[in-house]
């Protein structure tokens, strides 16, 4: 469920510690200092997926700091990325200054000094979670601070849509869901920080392995949805099939070719239940998403050796069921 605060109600005297109070509950305590005399109204929608917080901010002019005062303070971590929407920000960390334009990204550390600095109004959309829930080294965080990602092309173009699609879905996912397009949306940013700093050949087929799972236990649960592939598959987890693809290849295998054998397998073991005399070769195919009884037949025989009659008929020792259910 979302929550939603606005100072559009309030006097522009009061607004200067409301939109403090807000932007430091929200996110981490930050020095907020609004650079207009009479301060423009500001709104944070706000949603929890998981670990991570998803906000939406829209605000007049203003500088935020992040000072050692307030690190020594709260003693927490936490990570924020940015996705621009609109207006233009000025980033600094870790020795860096960046401008973020619409339609980049960047990333700040709480525990080191940062600013942010809006010199228009503005709106962007923030991703503020635990650093420990990002499984990548210091180092290359540290390197990669202030830094703009821009959105138009490579692995930070699937990064900022994955994100910009889970910020406005983030309202509609129930708490399961939720945490699962978390931590899928943080595989994703660790497997961008990786390839930034050369690491893609040690670190990210083990952090890819953890998107691979979830992708595979989407395709088990719509197995027998004939639509099914992997362009709708790549789709409901915000990501390009050329990803998809790409996730597959870690495995020596492709999508097709996957869910074909999975398919398979469990027409192997149906057709070798009682029920499955009565009901017939076709229905059984039917119920996992082969449309075709004679495509059926061939991939069949080209994976086992028998067309799914002789299946039927013969099996194998041991391993016909005496379970009635299809």
């Amino acid at each position: 469920m979302s929550t939603a605060l606005s100072t559009s109600q309030l006097s522009s005297s009061d607004r200067v510690e409301c939109w403090h109070e807000a932007v430091s509950r929200t996110f981490i305590p930050l020095d907020v200092n609004l650079l207009e005399k009479e301060p423009s109204p500001g709104m944070i929608v706000s949603n929890q997926l998981g670990v991570l917080g998803v906000s939406r901010v829209q605000a007049g002019p203003q500088m935020v700091t992040r000072s050692k005062r307030l690190i020594a303070r709260d003693g927490q971590r936490f990570l924020i990325l940015s996705l621009q929407g609109r207006g233009t920000a000025i980033k600094e960390q870790d020795g860096r200054e960046s401008v973020i334009k619409p339609r980049e990204f960047s990333i700040s550390d709480s525990s080191r000094l940062f600013r942010k600095k809006l010199q228009s109004e503005f709106c962007f959309t923030s991703f503020h979670f635990p650093r420990e829930e990002l499984h990548v080294r210091d180092e290359d965080l540290r390197a990669l601070t202030a830094t703009a990602f821009s959105s138009d092309t490579g692995s930070a173009a699937l990064v900022a849509t994955y994100f910009e699609r889970m910020a406005r879905e983030a309202a509609g996912f129930d708490a399961a869901v939720g945490r699962q397009f978390a931590a899928t949306g943080l595989d994703l940013l660790a497997l961008l920080i990786d390839e930034r700093r050369g690491r893609f050949t040690s670190q990210a087929p083990e952090l890819a392995a953890a998107t691979l799972v979830r992708v595979k236990d989407h395709i088990m649960r719509n197995l027998s949805d004939p639509d099914l592939s992997p362009s709708t598959i790549a789709a409901a987890h915000f990501m390009s099939v050329r990803y998809l693809h790409k996730l597959f290849e870690l495995e020596g295998a492709t999508v097709g070719g996957w869910i074909r054998m999975q398919r398979l397998e469990r027409c192997r073991r149906d057709l070798l239940r009682p029920a499955a005399v009565s009901v017939g070769v076709a229905a059984v195919a039917r119920r996992w998403g082969f449309v075709s009884p004679s495509h059926f037949s061939r991939v069949f025989r080209a994976a086992y050796g028998m067309t799914p009659r002789e299946w039927q008929v013969h099996g194998l020792p041991g391993e016909r069921h005496t379970d009635e259910r299809l």
